[in-house]
């Protein structure tokens, strides 16, 4: 049993923080671990829109996803609910309110773009061999993860 005793001010600040839990059969799959939740930005919740919400916890997914592959696999992601196929994700935005938005191309070079209010959103990310031309593989979470250590502009 713990004994600590929290002051109000930790007591709200716990509630504040984002909490993430993942249980995996293999140990080695649980990448993030603990600090899963390391590069969200500390502003509460509350602060945010559902969309900044939304695209920092996926760039968490997607940035936890990547330390999983090889230097043979990229990142994309597959359409849920839908005939639309795959997008390799090479860029990730959002426009507040609670729209997320997708960049990317389609397995054959197409480009692709797929705008989704936040109350649809069901992302599936998929592993596919990098782009033949490319010396190494994208790694898009990594540089999404280094916008959000950027100050917030005004």
């Amino acid at each position: 049993m713990d004994d600590k005793i929290e002051t109000s001010a930790e007591a709200l600040e716990a509630d504040a923080i984002p909490r993430c839990h993942e249980v995996h059969s293999d140990p080695e799959r649980c990448q993030g671990g603990k600090d899963v939740t390391a590069g969200v930005k500390l502003k509460p919740v509350e602060q945010k829109s559902p969309a900044q919400w939304a695209y920092e916890r996926l760039i968490l997914y997607i940035q936890n996803f990547e330390k999983t592959l090889d230097n043979e696999h990229e990142v994309a992601m597959g359409f849920t609910g839908g005939d639309a196929g795959i997008l390799r994700i090479e860029g990730m935005g959002y426009f507040d309110p609670d729209i997320v938005t997708f960049y990317g191309s389609d397995p054959a070079g197409g480009k692709t773009q797929l705008v989704q209010h936040v109350s649809q959103l069901n992302v599936m990310l998929r592993a596919l061999p990098k782009q033949v031309e490319a010396a190494a593989p994208n790694r898009i979470g990594f540089r999404l993860a280094e916008d959000l250590e950027k100050p917030d502009e005004v």
